[in-house]
């Protein structure tokens, strides 16, 4: 019996370990560790991995089953709430970035076909990729979080019609009407099937797996209700990955839902670095090294006008400068599913393997570049802010207005958008105690101030904001931002203007809790022990 498949994935699994210990102790992402493992193993390099074609299946599978994760995070009123920035923002920023590419493309010598289908390839970025990084950086429910997700939302959306524009443009004889008739009736298929399973299927036989007691059914019926509604929208002539990530929207309404997804993530992680390392196999480091001027050129003017264009629709959407900053970067590389659609071209000869190969090379390391733009992105933007802007510029087209918050003393401040710092907003304000809340977060500021309660709009690093929320005078400052270098930088700042004051802070990780005392804070609390605590106090008023 020859095991070829899984000579494959110890190979994998043995230099992504590697490189990624190797990684962790540089503090780069693990994203980029998978890619470069493989270029490393890839067939244009060491050549360690023979069953390409399997790889690729895994690869597969793993997109399906990140998408899956976050329908079940992003449910279908968190997508109705966004429909603005699916239909909108997405609509504008792939039209935008479709001509302008296409107007680009034709100064590399593409005939009018190829300049219209290598625009609509660069007008596609990496759901998988985008959405990884945001969930690992606790995002994807932040402002530009959601505005990043409507879009990818579209651009995944939009595949089916790209796939038939593809085909029209290989075979001039095709019927349109007759493949958007059909096009049109999937989509009202599946639109059924959601609703259908969101408000009476799901929900009923989850309850009946659930009773059951047993762990190994619920993951199996998880497991299920995940790949057979992929198999479905493929065999619709739509991506595995969108029918996922529809199947999650149906759970997402579910009491289970929690428990689904924390049973799913070990097999969502290690099927998605089997995407990440068959990305990082395509990658001909000979044509690279034979082209490298037109290759790194090309890398640089994409980077760069899909930022503007992506930033400038995120702006048109009511971002502040910082938010269209994040959301360009987020949005810059070139997505996964643009392979298959750039495959379809180079087999009807809609673009030579001249210009396949370029854009594989380019497209490979886009996405390699992405989790540290994004890592750098808001550095990047508090950079920018201190250039002279025009203050539209720097609050955006739809500023939030000014909250008049009178001189306090010995009040609370509350920084955070999460609901434990919103909730403790409420509960302080309900009590004896003054609170003001510092949010950056346009639409939970907007809630926030609609019901009469003292906020700030803005980046609490940011000295003027502090002196707005009147630090200076305050007694107890909560700092609850979840990313912990953020929170070294706050405490930095309020401490230059309060060395009284008592400093709460909340963490994710054990290891940032010592320089966070060092640095001025009173009290660490681990997300960890929040719940723990929370526990045993219960524990103690039953005992008495």
């Amino acid at each position: 019996m020859e095991l070829h498949l899984l000579d494959d994935i110890v190979i994998i699994f043995a230099v992504s370990i590697g490189v990624n210990l190797l990684f962790n102790k540089m503090k780069l992402p693990t994203v980029v560790g998978y890619l470069l493992t493989g270029m490393l193993i890839g067939p244009h390099l060491l050549s360690l991995v023979t069953e390409k074609h399997e790889i690729e299946i895994l690869a597969e599978i793993g997109v399906a089953m990140l998408l899956f994760t976050i329908g079940m995070e992003f449910s279908l009123k968190h997508l109705i709430k966004i429909r603005r920035v699916v239909f909108f923002g997405g609509l504008l920023q792939v039209a935008i970035t479709a001509f302008v590419f296409y107007l680009i493309s034709t100064l590399y010598g593409l005939n009018w076909k190829g300049a219209i289908f290598i625009g609509f390839l660069t007008a596609l970025s990496s759901s998988a990729l985008v959405l990884k990084l945001l969930q690992e950086r606790s995002e994807l429910t932040s402002n530009y979080g959601r505005t990043v997700l409507g879009i990818l939302i579209f651009q995944d959306i939009l595949l089916v019609p790209l796939l038939l524009f593809s085909n029209l443009l290989a075979d001039g004889s095709a019927n349109m009407y007759q493949e958007i008739a059909f096009l049109v009736l999937k989509t009202i298929l599946l639109l059924a099937l959601v609703y259908v399973g969101n408000k009476w299927l799901l929900p009923w036989l989850l309850h009946q797996i659930a009773i059951t007691k047993s762990q190994e059914l619920f993951l199996m019926s998880v497991l299920l209700m995940c790949f057979a509604t992929a198999l479905l929208t493929h065999y619709l002539g739509m991506s595995l990955a969108f029918g996922a990530f529809l199947a999650g929207l149906i759970i997402s309404e579910s009491r289970y839902s929690h428990t689904a997804f924390s049973n799913f993530l070990p097999f969502r992680d290690i099927f998605t670095s089997f995407f990440f390392v068959s990305i990082g196999m395509l990658l001909n480091l000979s044509f690279v090294f034979d082209n490298v001027l037109i290759v790194i050129t090309t890398v640089i003017m994409l980077l760069v006008v899909k930022s503007m264009i992506a930033g400038s629709v995120g702006f048109v959407l009511g971002h502040t400068f910082k938010g269209t900053v994040l959301v360009g970067l987020a949005l810059s590389q070139v997505g996964e599913f643009s392979f298959i659609l750039a495959k379809i071209g180079l087999d009807n000869a809609i673009i030579t393997n001249y210009y396949f190969q370029l854009f594989l090379a380019v497209t490979v390391i886009t996405m390699a570049l992405t989790p540290l733009s994004m890592h750098f992105s808001s550095g990047l933007a508090n950079v920018l802010l201190k250039l002279p802007l025009p203050k539209w510029v720097v609050d955006g087209m739809f500023p939030l207005k000014e909250v008049d918050i009178p001189g306090l003393k010995d009040h609370v401040v509350i920084i955070g958008k999460d609901e434990s710092a919103i909730h403790l907003a409420y509960l302080v304000n309900q009590s004896d105690n003054e609170a003001v809340s510092i949010v950056f977060d346009p639409i939970v500021a907007h809630d926030l101030i609609e019901k009469e309660m003292n906020v700030v709009y803005g980046d609490a690093m940011n000295e003027p904001i502090l002196k707005k929320a009147h630090v200076e005078d305050a007694a107890i400052i909560i700092v609850s931002v979840g990313d912990p270098l953020p929170a070294m930088a706050i405490i930095e700042k309020i401490r230059s203007f309060n060395g009284k004051c008592r400093i709460i802070v909340r963490t994710p990780y054990t290891q940032n809790a010592a320089t966070l005392y060092e640095l001025g804070a009173d009290e660490v609390i681990l997300e960890k022990d929040e719940l723990a605590l929370d526990f045993f106090r219960r524990v103690q008023g039953v005992e008495k």
